[in-house]
């Protein structure tokens, strides 16, 4: 596998994943499909030496996971924070990817100027908390019943790691 840094080239595939994620109502708040042009922007607005996009790909060159690392809040004295996103395909769910990514997004940090990540997840995603829980992102705030997905309110975990003092 290669991780390396996004390119426009890797939209269709960016937005592939991701939108694989809306049905199951776990992973993101958009309730219906994001298209290319839609994301254009988002990636165009990652710059590479603060607020990096990459992909991950397999043997073959085929995209099969992202990361983002994204502005926490737009005011100078934030930008040593990031939350971080990651977003594995269907079929390389389960194998150790988000683990790979998340120790990648974790090391990188420095090098970014980042002294926190952030994680912003779903209450009933057992599976992203537990995966950030063993990274030693600890729960720093519940905002209760602040989505509503298909009827049902959800509530949001933000986790947070200190990488640097």
């Amino acid at each position: 596998m290669k991780l390396r840094p996004a390119e426009e080239r890797d939209l269709p595939a960016i937005v592939a994943i991701y939108n694989a994620t809306i049905p199951g109502r776990m992973v993101t708040a958009d309730l219906e499909p994001v298209t290319v042009e839609s994301r254009r922007p988002w990636l165009q607005a990652h710059a590479p030496a603060k607020r990096p996009v990459f992909v991950l790909e397999d043997a073959s060159g085929a995209v099969i996971a992202w990361l983002s690392f994204d502005t926490f809040y737009p005011r100078a004295a934030y930008d040593g924070t990031a939350m971080i996103a990651i977003y594995v395909d269907e079929n390389h769910r389960r194998h150790g990817i988000g683990r790979h990514l998340l120790t990648d997004a974790i090391a990188r940090a420095p090098q970014l100027g980042l002294h926190t990540l952030l994680g912003y997840i779903f209450a009933h995603n057992e599976p992203s908390l537990k995966l950030f829980a063993a990274f030693g992102f600890e729960r720093w705030a519940h905002l209760p019943r602040v989505a509503t997905l298909d009827g049902n309110e959800r509530d949001l975990i933000i986790v947070g790691k200190r990488i640097a003092s």
